[in-house]
């Protein structure tokens, strides 16, 4: 059988190095190419065709989300594996946009190897705390209290991200909290970052499945 053609999408270079000394060691896998940046990522899924690309959250020019979304639209038969430092609620926003897989940096040789292999063959895999995060957020009420939901944002940042999933502009937001348009402009940026997300309509999905928005229940 052929090997197993993998793009490592990352703008690390000990973590490139690395990877391509795994995957070279082995007789069933081959580096296709390598991308450090989201929309460097994007053209070399069109002109290398890889089987699996391993894809970093954080890069420069699109995020790593935005760029699964893309390629997965030209290339639906293509599997994408975050590969991320992150054990965070971007797991939802990656499977979202249609990634196969989601694990950790941290994650030893032959676990990174067994995801690629799981993912080349149509398989769906996540590192074991992924996928007791997933686990958990399925066994939740869904009622569940916005309160508590994205402690990693500010008080201030949640107010701000509630008016966005209410369909919100900037400027209305900026009224409705006694705020500069550029404040506004700064929380939404910081709130994008925190939640791994590109858009306004990916932050608003991500506060609606949490209960905040004025039509929570």
């Amino acid at each position: 059988m052929s090997p197993i053609r993998v793009l490592i999408a990352d703008d690390h270079p000990m973590f490139r190095f690395g990877m391509r000394a795994l995957l070279s060691a082995e007789p069933d896998t081959e580096v296709a190419g390598e991308a450090t940046a989201g929309d460097q990522a994007v053209e070399l899924a069109t002109t290398t065709r890889p089987d699996v690309i391993l894809m970093d959250l954080n890069m420069p020019g699109l995020t790593g989300i935005e760029a699964t979304r893309r390629i997965l639209q030209q290339h639906p038969q293509m599997g994408i594996l975050i590969v991320t430092m992150f054990d965070d609620d971007s797991v939802f926003a990656a499977m979202r946009a249609g990634a196969r897989g989601y694990i950790l940096k941290g994650a030893e040789g032959d676990e990174t190897l067994r995801a690629i292999r799981a993912v080349a063959h149509g398989e769906a895999i996540f590192s074991p705390s992924i996928a007791r995060r997933l686990m958990q957020h399925f066994e939740m009420p869904r009622q569940g209290t916005p309160a508590h939901a994205f402690p990693e944002l500010t008080e201030r940042e949640r107010e701000v991200l509630e008016l966005v999933a209410d369909g919100y502009t900037n400027a209305t937001i900026a009224e409705r909290l006694y705020m500069s348009p550029k404040t506004v402009r700064n929380y939404v940026s910081s709130v994008f970052g925190k939640l791994q997300v590109s858009d306004r309509t990916q932050a608003a999905i991500r506060a609606r499945e949490a209960g905040l928005g004025r039509d929570r229940a």
